[in-house]
């Protein structure tokens, strides 16, 4: 017998005609952050990224002063570039996926919060200097190192059981929300993050990738890699696009375990 899917209740309409948004503003890396609020006239179908375009079309706050637009980060709208990536509620989350109605449902207050990412330094109100992440990335050599002015032909086959676990892997949309959520991402253990070491994974899957597992093995065994993750399991709770995280870094955890026990009796 086919299993019932679980019932999922939907967010009861918005009653009010308006709704509060309060923002957490900063106008420059060095300048004081402050709190603005915005009221806006109420319609089903918001999401938080058509919520800035509204203020940034009419920049009047909440006192009826003029003020300037929101400046923030966003591209795809449809949950794929991972730019718009922000505290929404108090949670990390997409602004283009997060939608105003359940917003208000789930505060029951008419009011909504946005905030930037709280680990990564502010550029200016919710746009974020992410870049860590990309460095990240260049430490562990995440790409498949084959590259030519000419048709190199088709690549080396790949075994069905190999793709499936590595599709999942693909969809990261480096939102960098996992490391946001992550206890153990932050300047005391330089922590590298979930998306790199699942990205990591990913390459070392690869037939042509694999060519630089050991490469990146080591990397991740060095300071801040695989062995500062405590299992928190708060980035796979948190992936907007539901990665494999914890079963990434387990895999890759025990990988570097058996690299370093090569590299010993190798050196």
């Amino acid at each position: 017998m086919a299993k019932k899917s679980a019932h999922v209740e939907k967010p009861k309409p918005y009653t009010g005609s308006t709704f509060k948004v309060s923002i957490k503003r900063q106008a420059s890396p060095d300048a004081p952050a402050h709190t603005e609020e915005f009221t806006l006239p109420y319609r089903s179908g918001l999401n938080i990224t058509s919520v800035l375009v509204d203020i940034a079309a009419n920049p009047i706050n909440a006192t009826g002063a003029t003020t300037t637009a929101i400046a923030y980060d966003s591209n795809c709208l449809e949950e794929i570039c991972g730019s718009c990536a922000m505290l929404i509620n108090g949670k990390a989350r997409m602004a283009c996926s997060a939608l105003v109605d359940a917003l208000l449902h789930e505060n029951g207050k008419g009011e909504i919060t946005l905030a930037p990412l709280s680990k990564f330094p502010v550029v200016r109100d919710l746009a974020v200097d992410r870049s860590v992440l990309f460095e990240n990335l260049k430490a562990v050599k995440a790409w498949v190192p084959i590259d030519g002015t000419y048709d190199l032909g088709a690549g080396p086959k790949q075994f069905p059981q190999i793709q499936e676990e590595r599709y999942p892997l693909s969809n990261c949309i480096s939102c960098t929300i996992c490391m946001e959520v992550c206890p153990q991402f932050n300047d005391s253990t330089n922590f590298v993050g979930a998306a790199t070491i699942a990205q990591a994974r990913l390459f070392n899957l690869d037939p042509s990738g694999a060519v630089l597992k050991e490469d990146r093995l080591r990397a991740l065994a060095g300071d801040g890699g695989v062995q500062e993750c405590g299992y928190a399991q708060n980035c796979v709770q948190a992936c907007p696009k539901q990665l494999p995280l914890t079963e990434a870094i387990s895999d890759m955890g025990r990988d570097v375990a058996i690299q370093q026990v090569k590299d010993f009796f190798t050196r």
